[in-house]
């Protein structure tokens, strides 16, 4: 299939598509010819994979390890259980960041008047590096 055509079914776009073929993670036949790339049923399935791990915010390092995971047929689950656990912790960490963030948004936004006044404790805490 063409390139269009395995971004399509994959949700990718044919950018994405082509630079996860330029930089191996999958490796479609090239038409001599042409120099069209010519995707697999075994292409659009890697690229399905990737697309997936994707939404959960594996990096592309990781997905090549995923893949490879995935494609030997002897692996041990334990690999992709402990890249799964190590995922969730990096997610944790950024929930808590991103709480952390909320919380003094939160404060900022009580603080402030919202008012016709000029006074904005908000842009005050911004431009002196204090988030109180």
């Amino acid at each position: 299939m063409n390139i269009g055509k395995a971004a399509n079914l994959s949700g990718l776009t044919v950018k994405t598509v082509r630079y996860y073929s330029d930089i191996g993670i999958i490796k479609p036949e090239v038409d001599p010819n042409t120099g069209y790339r010519d995707f697999s049923e075994s292409d659009l399935a890697k690229l399905q994979f990737i697309a997936k791990a994707r939404k959960f915010d594996f990096s592309l390092g990781e997905c090549r390890e995923l893949l490879a995971l995935y494609e030997n047929t002897e692996r041990s689950s334990k690999e992709v259980k402990a890249l799964t656990l190590e995922k969730i912790a990096e997610i944790d960490t950024k929930l808590s960041e991103l709480q952390m963030l909320k919380d003094q948004l939160s404060k900022l936004a009580s603080a402030c008047h919202g008012d016709d006044r000029p006074n904005c404790p908000i842009l005050d805490a911004l431009s002196n590096n204090n988030t109180r």
